[in-house]
């Protein structure tokens, strides 16, 4: 089975200027409307087992997860390493983001 990466904030900083990558919010839609990471594609974790292959088809490309505080984010990134995805990294919670947000 895969398994998922955990990293913290300015490592993901550091992913996101430098490769090609996804950046998926698992916070409500109205979590994500309040304020999210610029690039960042909303799926709700409520939607994550049935929308995950729409939304990301391609299960071999690196997939950065956050939600608020890391709890939803972590249960994404099981359930899409269990639906065969191989580049889940985890990076907690927008709380603890210190870069810019889209507000």
């Amino acid at each position: 089975m895969n398994t998922f990466k955990m990293i913290n904030a300015v490592e993901a900083k550091k992913i996101m200027d430098s490769t090609s990558c996804k950046i998926l919010d698992v916070r409500t839609n109205e979590e994500f409307e309040d304020a999210h990471i610029f690039d960042a594609i909303n799926l709700p974790l409520s939607d994550v087992s049935n929308m995950a292959e729409n939304v990301l088809p391609n299960k071999d490309e690196k997939i950065l997860i956050y939600c608020r505080s890391g709890r939803r984010s972590k249960e994404a990134a099981h359930i899409l390493c269990q639906k065969g995805y191989t580049n889940i990294i985890e990076f907690g919670g927008i709380i603890s983001w210190p870069f810019d947000i889209v507000i």
